[in-house]
């Protein structure tokens, strides 16, 4: 949908645009143009994106101050990141931004970000913004099973919405990637191939898509007709080293699994470590998949595969969900969700190795190592 309104000398020379020059350009009154402007619900969708691409068009800037005291609202998303988070957000952060800035943009609202250091600091952090009126409502990454932050924004009665699913999620607005769904697919995927113990490494339960993506592992067994046995699913794993030393314990057991899924791309990278320190082939005598789809994977040898999600989309439209939420505060609850794509790698195959001989192919190597120290 193109403006109707092309831009004038006062955008060109920077002169400040006023509601009465728009009012007249587009042959609305004032009153619609404000209420256009700020979102409220009795101007059609239709006159609302006029409006907004007429503003844009001229160079129309509301007075930020003198909007919040008449209307209630700072136009403004806020977004508090973590910097306790064991990998700070990566690798998703700097696509989801750009989306969620896009969205914002587009609609003549800002995005206000801070940083924190705890928990307790974020809470903090939140509820200066909301006393001030420097955001109108947050956007909540990185979704706890019991997260604080929801039961916080409750009690201040201020708009949020989830990107994930929390314990209680049934009553929150979200946005979130099936990646339970991913997880049994994950599953198939290697049992298709000919592997039949399939390990999964996963990550702190403290997370909600942790639980998720566990429940994904144990329905794609099911699905399958595979066994679950519980030595082969160790959780509460962070890093890259943890996921090592779990992968360790794994390939030493008398019937080592084939394969490993890894709730997260950062995990496979501990996996690939151990594989090539034990002088096995992944893709055939191991394979491995990941989840996240973030360029380190692109970055593995032989490729990961692994389960990508749009970012960028997922910023945009949580922008889009929260901005909708402030103009009207009573609107029922919105939960979408979106299939993460498979990106297939290297790191799968058909096993050449069976269990029983993988697991001789390690002892025979850790022998050797003795050996040689």
């Amino acid at each position: 949908m193109r403006s109707d309104v092309k831009p004038d000398r006062r955008s060109r020379d920077n002169a400040r645009v006023t509601i009465t020059d728009l009012s007249q350009a587009l042959s609305l009154t004032k009153g619609t143009v404000s209420r256009a402007l700020n979102g409220y619900p009795d101007i059609s969708e239709t006159t609302r994106i006029r409006v907004i691409r007429a503003a844009q068009a001229m160079g129309y800037r509301p007075m930020s101050q003198a909007q919040a005291i008449k209307t209630g609202r700072s136009c403004s998303l806020g977004l508090v990141i973590e910097l306790s988070e064991h990998d700070a957000h990566a690798p998703f952060l700097a696509e989801f931004l750009a989306g969620l800035t896009q969205a914002a943009s587009a609609e003549g609202w800002t995005l206000t970000i801070a940083t924190s250091e705890s928990e307790g600091d974020t809470l903090r952090i939140m509820r200066d913004l909301i006393l001030h009126r420097k955001a109108d409502g947050f956007i909540l990454p990185r979704v706890l099973w019991d997260d604080p932050r929801i039961a916080f924004l409750d009690r201040e009665n201020a708009p949020y919405i989830c990107y994930g699913r929390s314990k209680n999620h049934a009553d929150t607005s979200y946005f979130d990637a099936l990646s339970e769904k991913s997880m049994a697919e994950a599953v198939t995927w290697l049992a298709q191939l000919g592997h039949e113990r399939i390990a999964y490494i996963g990550s702190a339960s403290h997370y909600a898509y942790s639980h998720l993506r566990r429940d994904g592992y144990r329905a794609g067994l099911i699905q399958e007709g595979l066994d679950f046995d519980p030595a082969l699913m160790i959780e509460e794993v962070l890093d890259p080293e943890e996921a090592a030393k779990a992968t360790r314990q794994l390939l030493a057991m008398e019937q080592p699994p084939t394969a490993i899924l890894c709730a997260t791309d950062t995990l496979a990278r501990g996996v690939y470590d151990v594989a090539h320190a034990l002088d096995l082939k992944i893709g055939s005598d191991l394979s491995i998949i990941g989840y996240d789809g973030s360029p380190e994977a692109q970055a593995m040898w032989p490729r990961l595969a692994t389960f990508a999600v749009d970012n960028r989309k997922a910023g945009a439209a949580l922008g889009a969900m929260l901005m909708a939420r402030v103009r009207d505060l009573n609107a029922p609850l919105q939960q979408d969700l979106i299939a993460a794509e498979f990106r297939p790698g290297g790191s799968t195959g058909r096993p050449d190795k069976t269990s029983e001989e993988l697991a001789h192919h390690v002892i025979r190597l850790s022998a050797d190592t003795i050996r040689n120290d």
